[in-house]
């Protein structure tokens, strides 16, 4: 799974037919320290849950097409689920 932030949204001109009532979100990447990284993208939010400015973890490829129903729906993307909080435990030298 990977991490990103919700920027916008996207409002099709044409839906199909599996993807009828799933919000498409425009997602920026974000690195482990929740830098953005790479190039925006659009996500299928089969939470129907994210919105502006969260942070959200999603999958690529054939698990993204997975996360919805029906699945194998034609997505490269969804979003899978909202984050709370990140923390990272960094080791401190003795």
């Amino acid at each position: 799974m990977f991490l990103g932030k919700v920027i916008g949204r996207v409002v099709p001109a044409v839906v199909y037919e599996g993807l009828a009532g799933v919000p498409l979100l425009w997602v920026q990447p974000l690195d482990k320290n929740s830098r953005p990284e790479g190039y925006p993208m659009v996500c299928a939010d089969g939470t129907r849950m994210a919105g502006p400015n969260e942070i959200i973890y999603w999958e690529a490829s054939r698990e993204a097409a997975l996360t919805l129903t029906p699945s194998f729906v034609p997505v490269d993307h969804a979003v899978v689920g909202i984050v709370n909080d990140i923390q990272i435990d960094t080791l401190e030298d003795d």
